[in-house]
Order: structure tokens, then sequence, then C-alpha cells
């Protein structure tokens, strides 16, 4: 068998099978294998550990690329992971593979990125790793904390913890980095600032660390944050829940800049299945929703809800109820078809 049968997702069941008897034996583990970030007890509160790695040709493309976004958004893209378990994040090491004749001006140039993003978000870079590659690499790992409860157990947005009723809320508007990364490959165009706001929002994603922890206090439980594609990206929330969703297609918050740069139908793909968005979903009551909405200063939109359903399927429903299909659900790094973008 190879990685392209299981595809990415299968992949990482399989792995986790072969260490849940030592993950299982680890105490201390409060989460592990299956969340956006691990969790575990310290001497003094709970550890959060993620970690992100991006690659020339496969996200992001090879040539052209201002190395001081990618700074920003390889270390964003690990923020949003512990933005989405509501937690804090602390420190950084970053590990570089570089082909020879990489150009030492663009490294300081990322770096010079990195530092922009850690200062945006409380993170240092305390050190890492560089090694010879033919292509670029760049792996970012971070870790937090995140506060206990009475009890002492970590207070955490989690992806198991929904309930069939409650409603399923995002942050902020969809499709707008799948847009930019469309333009950035020539697979689309747009005007002036629309091309600006598009590629933008690709290049320099904002993790939401303020929702994360607005979601936590409001007493919301179950979240994550949104990579992969909206449908895709539910579709774990359902799996670890066991639970299905339905999403509303006309609720569905498209990023208003794709209007210039694709067609309606396309818009609404890119804005569900279209992935790297880092904006965050959470699941919760109208209640809890609402509380959020007070809190933050970003759009929150209430887009589906979940449900009973064995198959732990997640439905796009269009005005009269009928289910939408779509050519792709969402980005799978081995998985065999379309790409995301």
């Amino acid at each position: 068998m190879k990685v392209s049968d299981l595809g990415e997702f299968g992949l990482i069941a399989r792995l986790a099978e072969e260490l849940s008897a030592q993950t299982a034996a680890a105490g201390d583990l409060f989460v592990g294998i299956g969340d956006d970030a691990a969790v575990w007890r310290g001497a003094e509160g709970a550890h959060i550990a993620t970690t992100d790695t991006m690659v020339a040709g496969v996200h992001f493309p090879g040539e052209g690329l201002p190395w001081r976004d990618l700074g920003w958004k390889s270390l964003a893209t690990n923020v949003s992971d512990i933005a989405a378990m509501g937690g804090t994040p602390e420190y950084a090491l970053v590990t570089l593979a570089l082909p020879g004749d990489f150009s030492v001006e663009d490294v300081i140039e990322l770096y010079a990125g990195l530092g922009e993003a850690g200062r945006a978000y409380g993170v240092t870079v305390a050190g890492g790793d560089v090694v010879s590659s033919p292509v670029f690499v760049i792996t970012v790992s971070l870790s937090g904390r995140a506060d206990l409860d009475e009890s002492g157990q970590p207070r955490l947005l989690r992806r198991d913890a929904a309930s069939a009723g409650d409603l399923v809320a995002v942050t902020g508007y969809l499709g707008g980095s799948a847009g930019g990364l469309r333009i950035l490959m020539n697979a689309a165009d747009a005007p002036g600032e629309a091309r600006e706001r598009l590629i933008e929002a690709h290049l320099r994603p904002q993790a939401r660390l303020d929702a994360g922890r607005a979601a936590l206090a409001a007493g919301v439980r179950c979240a994550i944050d949104l990579s992969d594609g909206l449908m895709q990206d539910l579709g774990h929330i359902c799996q670890a829940s066991g639970l299905g969703a339905t999403v509303w297609r006309d609720k569905v918050p498209v990023n208003p800049w794709l209007s210039h740069a694709v067609a309606p139908d396309q818009a609404l793909r890119l804005a569900v299945a279209g992935g790297e968005d880092y904006e965050l979903l959470f699941i919760g009551t109208e209640e809890q929703v609402l509380e959020v909405r007070r809190q933050v200063a970003l759009p929150v939109t209430i887009v589906g809800e979940m449900v009973v359903d064995p198959q732990q399927r997640v439905q796009l429903l269009d005005e009269d109820g009928r289910e939408v299909e779509l050519l792709a659900a969402g980005w799978d790094h081995f998985a065999r078809g379309e790409r995301r973008s």
C-alpha cells in the first residue's frame, strides 16, 4: 500500500494507531494526535505544542514569492493552531532546509517576516536548525500554554466536544486565500485592490487568538482552525465528536473580493473547500456564539448546525434543503485528484 492510497488523514490515523499504546501510557498527556495541537501537564500548568512544514512547489510557488511574507505565514499558521485550542503561544523553533545556492538575503527577509509575526502574536523565535536540501523547506515548531480550571484540567477548545443541535460558526470571510493563490499561479486575475486583498489573504493570514480566547471565555469547548477548508475541517470535528453537520450555502461568508476574480460558483467552492483561510470555526449554543460575536472585532457568522448522523457526513445544503455537490471537499496532501486551488 502507498500513502496515496490512504491519503493524508488516513495515514495520520494509522500512525496514531501505531503509537496508541505509548500515548495511552503517558499519564500527563491531555491531548495527543488528532487535534490542532498536543497538550500535556507541566510543572506549572499545561503546555501546548504544534508544528507545521511548508515546501517550495507544494505549499507555495517555488519562485517569485516575497520571502518576508512567507516568514510571516510560517509562524502565523502555527499560532492559528494554538488559537484553535484557546491557548497562548510563547516560543518557536525554526528548521530550514536550503539548497546551497539559496540567497542569504532571502533568508534574512524570511526571518524579518518571522520577526514581524512574532511581535504581532507575542512569540519569541528561540532557535532551530539549518540543513542542506535540494528544495526549500521551512518547519516551525511552536509551544505555548493553556490555563487550568479549578480541578487542574486545562481549559481548551477541542475537536471532540461538539453536541447535536450546536451551531457552527466561523470568523471572518472564506475563500480569499485560495483566490489569492489562484492569482499567484496565474489561474485567475482581478483588478487593483481586489488583487491586492486576495493575495494578502493568502500570504498574510491572521491567527485568531482573540477569537479563540473569547470562545473559551463564552463557554465554547469545540473549535478548529480552517486550514484545509470549511467542509473538510468541519468533517474532522464530526469524526472526533461522532456527529454529522449541515452547512447552509446561503450563509457561507464568501470573501467579497472573490467576485472580482472568479465566477460565483467558483467563489463558493473556494470558500467551502479552498483552505488556508485560518479563520476560527467553533461549535456552540446560540447564546455562546452571540457572546463571541459581542467580544471580537470581526464578523462571526453562523453557517450551520451539528446533527445526529452515524455516517458523520458534512452536507452543504441549498436554500431548499437539497444537497450541493462539490468537486473537492478540501485539501489532502496525498489524495489523488484536484488541488484545492
